[in-house]
């Protein structure tokens, strides 16, 4: 499994103003999509999420996104070195995603940009 790098994720009140400071910061423009009630606008290595508080105390749960060449070949070197699939591999507007609990407790999504065959 390839490691490309990680999403910081934040949690907002106001997503425009956000994401056009981030924009501004980054100067990359910010791609935007809806999943389960969370507005999300992903910018640079920053991915802004608001919404109901219910649906961002799950995900404040996990630590990180971490982007790979291969959601399945993560599902197969987490699996292998102890990890718990929870969640996935499922389709995400930009490719796939897991959600692993790693042995030590920590929650990371790990997501790639394949569309799901």
């Amino acid at each position: 499994m390839e490691i490309f790098g990680s999403t910081l994720r934040i949690y907002v009140d106001d997503l425009e103003a956000a994401s056009d400071f981030y924009e501004r910061l980054t100067g990359a423009t910010a791609l935007r999509f809806e999943r389960g009630g969370v507005s999300v606008a992903a910018v640079s290595c920053f991915l802004l999420m608001s919404g109901p508080k219910e649906e961002l105390d799950v995900l404040r749960k996990v630590a990180a996104t971490i982007a790979v060449d291969d959601v399945d070949q993560a599902h197969a070197a987490l699996s292998a070195a102890g990890a718990d699939i929870i969640a996935g591999p499922v389709p995400t507007p930009v490719g796939r995603n897991l959600i692993a609990l790693h042995p030590d407790g920590s929650v990371f999504e790990y997501v790639d940009r394949r569309p799901a065959v």
